[in-house]
């Protein structure tokens, strides 16, 4: 497993695991208790440094490499996927996937920004980052669910809507807007989850729900840390001051009421043990599923608007 830069005193640690495996398989020395003994610091101080990330920190957790991304996430906790392509208008965008998936015999509208795995296929997806049709097709899923009255589950993770002048040109911050509104009048549950970056319109185009959740290692802003520090200082070197003072941590973001609830992650980040945090996401969506889908239309409505509404609302004394 990649370990990140924070993560150096586990490499040190795991390297001497691996030489006092070596020497154990050599069969020359009894050093049973020496590996026990590094197997129990290794996952102390593993405990330690995730017990203790800074923002900046939980930023590069949620960019891991390793991470599972979206198609991930539905492959796992679906009995069965099927995807569905294109805008009907101009093209598929690849960067926004989503279909019919059946969980634990629920039927449900699955979609999501999807990351490539290499260097191929992050092209491919373009890192992530939709066009105008990525909004309209998610859209069209949405509406296409309301249509049968499934519910819908989107998956956040991107650095942000593609800024690119092709995706100006075709309506990018309409496609967004026009999202963000339809959103708040599909009447059908909406389950929204952060699982790695929650950047700008981009993330927000498809994070209009009943109950929107963030992973443990997971940011949510308007806008990345490298180009707040860009902005304010000039430079990328205070991205670490960035990071704190946009409070774009899950811990920042429940403690604002501005989502539901935070997912634990495995020990380590989600990408140490994705089966453990598949099973997580899945009983998340069952069981707030159970609750939404109990609540009558009108009322779901009434209290995804105001939810909402009640958000950046302040009194001064």
């Amino acid at each position: 497993m990649q370990l990140l830069e924070f993560e150096q005193p586990i490499q040190e640690l795991e390297d001497q695991l691996a030489k006092a495996e070596e020497i154990k398989a050599a069969g020359s020395v009894d050093i049973d208790a020496t590996i026990a003994d590094l197997k129990n610091k290794i996952s102390a101080t593993r405990r330690d440094i995730y017990e203790h990330l800074s923002p900046w920190q939980r930023v590069q957790v949620s960019r891991h490499p390793e991470r599972p991304y979206t198609l991930a996430y539905i492959n796992a906790i679906c009995d069965d996927f099927i995807e569905l392509h294109g805008d009907r208008q101009i093209k598929d965008d690849t960067a926004m996937v989503g279909g019919w998936g059946m969980i634990d015999g629920q039927s449900v509208m699955l979609l999501g920004q999807q990351k490539g795995v290499n260097t191929k296929m992050r092209q491919y997806r373009n890192f992530g980052m939709a066009n105008p049709e990525g909004y309209r097709k998610a859209l069209r899923l949405m509406r296409m669910a309301e249509k049968f009255n499934k519910p819908v589950v989107t998956f956040i993770d991107t650095p942000g809507a593609y800024p690119g002048a092709e995706a100006e040109e075709r309506g990018q911050a309409e496609a967004i807007a026009r999202n963000i509104y339809e959103m708040f009048r599909i009447k059908v549950p909406i389950i929204c989850i952060v699982i790695g970056e929650g950047a700008s319109g981009g993330a927000i185009g498809i994070g209009v729900g009943d109950r929107v959740f963030m992973l443990e290692n997971t940011w949510y802003s308007v806008i990345a840390p490298e180009s707040c520090s860009s902005i304010l200082w000039r430079s990328w070197d205070f991205k670490r001051d960035a990071a704190a003072a946009l409070k774009l941590s899950a811990e920042d973001m429940y403690g604002n009421h501005l989502i539901d609830g935070i997912i634990k992650e495995p020990m380590g980040g989600a990408h140490s043990n994705p089966e453990e945090m598949f099973k997580t996401v899945k009983k998340t969506i069952l069981d707030n599923l159970k609750v939404l889908k109990a609540i009558p239309v009108d009322e779901l409505l009434k209290q995804r608007l105001d939810k909402f509404a009640a958000m950046g609302a302040f009194v001064e004394e």
